[in-house]
């Protein structure tokens, strides 16, 4: 398993629909950055990611999984992107937000801070467990 963190305008898409969106999760799409899509491509079913609320809030607010690997975006009419599909697992008590992180030496060299407008970026698992007491989960 391996762990990753997607970013959406809670404006666009919040935590809150995508609970609303059931076990039949919702198609992560509309991401047009090659490297956020090799990420997508490189994730597999099973794989769980922090759902991080970007621009408002900048904070991680929640957790969903991986549950359809990579397909052929939909809203690209030119089909060289992917998606995959998420369903919610848990919003966060807590959420952590990008000041925290940023706080805590043990994460400086995550992408969040480093590639900061990256949407879809890989978590090593010292950091997810890092990050997840950070949140009480």
């Amino acid at each position: 398993m391996k762990y990753w963190l997607m970013k959406s305008e809670p404006d666009v898409w919040s935590i809150d629909q995508q609970k609303k969106a059931g076990t039949k999760g919702a198609t992560w799409d509309g991401v047009r950055n090659y490297q956020a899509a090799k990420n997508l491509k490189n994730m597999k079913k099973g794989d769980l990611c922090f759902f991080y609320h970007s621009n408002i809030g900048k904070e991680i607010v929640g957790i969903v999984e991986v549950i359809k690997n990579a397909f052929l975006d939909p809203t690209d009419k030119k089909k060289r992107f992917v998606a995959v599909q998420v369903k919610f697992k848990k919003k966060l008590k807590n959420s952590i937000t990008l000041k925290k992180i940023k706080e805590n030496k043990d994460l400086s060299h995550l992408s969040l801070i480093k590639q900061s407008r990256l949407s879809v970026m890989p978590i090593d698992s010292k950091s997810w467990k890092i990050m997840n007491k950070m949140g009480n989960i």
